[in-house]
């Protein structure tokens, strides 16, 4: 019985991943509502719980796609994959009523830049403080520090070594959850009630994962509008991180 289980979860991979996805956030809203009182958003929870079972699949298969290495996730590897991700932020966007979307005009701007240059600045000191002193390894650490898909994509860029880009992508995965947890309880006195602030604060905070999840249990009204600067704030890095930024790196310690 079981082997006939395991074959149809293995041969319906993509099928298999969404149903475990599904389970850990019906788990985590539990645990969200019952253990903080929704003040620790459902998909902090989630990230929590999902970094333990990568390191578990890991572990238990000695590769390097953590849970995905196993036969019976491998969808997984598919579902969090570039493709969907990016289907799932696109499709967020469409939710934006462009006559609010204009209301943030040039403070979106400047908070979207401030957003990108400002967490760079303090991921590249941390990663020089921690004895980094190349130009490649103190952009990559930034970047990832602006969120952790700038970071990898930076180091792939400018030739970081593996171990790097790791710890780019550790630098950004704590930013994000970081915004998850502290959104809901300085909602208040950022003033995240409308879509304006919205949009500002998500050009600051620049992940969107923790913009989104952060919004959430704020404001599910404000999803798309902090979701649409982030997005932006993304793309933004990529194209500052490995060019501009790198080159001032590489003029100021060489």
């Amino acid at each position: 019985m079981w082997d006939v289980i395991k074959h149809g979860l293995e041969h319906n991979s993509l099928v298999t991943a969404f149903a475990l996805v599904g389970v850990i956030m019906w788990i985590s809203a539990i645990l969200s509502k019952r253990l903080t009182r929704g003040r620790v958003h459902g998909s902090a929870i989630a990230i929590v719980i999902g970094l333990v079972l990568a390191w578990v699949g890991g572990t238990l298969s000695g590769g390097q796609k953590g849970l995905a290495d196993l036969t019976l996730f491998s969808g997984i590897g598919l579902m969090g994959g570039a493709m969907l991700r990016d289907f799932a932020i696109v499709a967020t966007a469409f939710e934006v009523q462009a006559t609010e979307a204009r209301k943030a005009g040039m403070i979106g701007a400047v908070a979207l830049l401030l957003g990108t240059v400002l967490p760079f600045i303090v991921g590249a000191a941390v990663a020089w403080a921690f004895g980094y002193r190349d130009a490649v390894s103190v952009t990559t650490i930034g970047a990832g520090a602006v969120t952790y898909i700038v970071g990898p994509v930076t180091g792939a860029a400018i030739g970081a070594t593996s171990d790097v880009v790791a710890l780019s992508i550790a630098t950004g995965l704590i930013k994000a959850i970081m915004v998850m947890v502290f959104t809901p309880a300085a909602s208040r006195l950022m003033g995240l009630d409308n879509p304006r602030s919205a949009m500002v604060f998500g050009g600051l905070a620049g992940t969107v994962s923790g913009v989104t999840a952060g919004l959430a249990a704020t404001d599910r009204r404000l999803v798309p509008y902090g979701a649409l600067t982030a997005t932006f704030h993304t793309g933004l890095g990529c194209l500052l991180a490995p060019s501009l930024f790198f080159f001032c790196v590489r003029g100021l310690i060489g």
